[in-house]
């Protein structure tokens, strides 16, 4: 659902001027940044620090980023999140809903800003889009749109398709609400679906490709700790020699067969937009929620033919990306 017309009055967070850009801070600021990733080498990070430079925070000069990455492990963000209110820093910026309530469960005052989240409302993170209160903003996306547009997409590349597995993480709060809207649009073009769990990386491991035997197609709904360990669920599809549909583009780059999704990178370099008016002073309660609206839909064709599938040219074309 678009809330445009909560936020047409304040316009996007990376948009917002860059108030006395000509005085430098008493001392250096300091930006904690929690993520499930086990580096800082992502396309996704990359794009926040765009987004700060952009903004004229220069690392190392202006502001120092303090990085923490849970590798995989949700278990791990509260000691993590324990560790930047330690330093301090001043603002503490997260890669999903997940990370900021972990980092909400251990600071309701510095405050902290998603990259790119999932319903803040619904997972008590925030009290509304528009006033979020409290000590948590950034930028989120509708589940509803995208749990029913890649059931969607998959059918209109294999129309034969009837029977699809569903990959969630049933330990996260999104796996519910995004379980029900692929069901709902599954239901509607008559396809079958089966649920498929792991909640960590042993589960992940643990995957035979037996697990996807008699399903026409697979479906990974949104995960970090999906997207940390992604080779595995490609190589399960691989293994398993269906094709299967991807929450974001990073999983087709590494071989998977499609992806659609928010482009994370631009979702990030908005965030730090509001990382920028924290450190001038604004309050995050203050700062309405704003949502996504670059979106990627790629096809690794190299998969397709690897896997000896053939998708019609006018699918083909529908792609923002087709990587030969």
């Amino acid at each position: 659902m678009r809330r445009r017309d909560f936020i047409a009055g304040a316009g996007a967070a990376a948009a917002w001027p860059l108030a006395g850009h000509a005085q430098q801070p008493t001392r250096m600021l300091r930006v904690g940044v929690l993520s499930i990733a086990e580096s800082e080498a992502t396309a996704a990070l990359d794009g926040f620090r765009t987004g700060l430079r952009d903004l004229g925070h220069v690392e190392g000069q202006t502001v120092i980023l303090d990085f923490r990455f849970a590798k995989g492990d949700f278990a791990a963000m509260p000691a993590l999140t324990e560790a930047l209110v330690h330093i301090p820093v001043d603002v503490i910026f997260t890669d999903s809903s997940t990370a900021a309530r972990a980092a909400l469960s251990v600071t309701h005052t510095v405050p902290i800003v998603i990259g790119l989240g999932f319903d803040p409302v619904s997972a008590g993170l925030v009290a509304s889009f528009s006033h979020p209160g409290g000590n948590v903003t950034g930028m989120t996306i509708g589940v509803n749109e995208l749990g029913g547009k890649r059931i969607e997409l998959l059918r209109q590349a294999f129309p034969t398709l009837v029977r699809v597995t569903v990959l969630q993480n049933p330990s996260t709060p999104l796996a519910a609400p995004f379980l029900r809207a692929t069901e709902n649009a599954a239901k509607a073009l008559g396809i079958e679906i089966t649920k498929l769990s792991a909640s960590n990386s042993d589960d992940l491991r643990a995957l035979e490709p037996a697990a996807l035997s008699g399903s026409d197609g697979l479906v990974v709904l949104n995960d970090s700790m999906f997207w940390n360990y992604r080779a595995i669920i490609v190589g399960l599809a691989a293994a398993a020699g269906i094709p299967a549909i991807y929450p974001e583009r990073d999983y087709a780059d590494d071989g998977g067969l499609m992806a659609y999704g928010a482009n994370v990178p631009d979702a990030f370099r908005r965030a730090a937009g509001y990382v920028d008016r924290i450190l001038r002073g604004a309050k995050p309660g203050d700062l309405p929620i704003d949502e996504a609206s670059k979106f990627d839909f790629v096809i690794n064709l190299r998969t397709a033919h690897g896997l000896g599938l053939s998708l019609p040219p006018l699918f083909l074309a529908r792609a923002d990306e087709v990587i030969e």
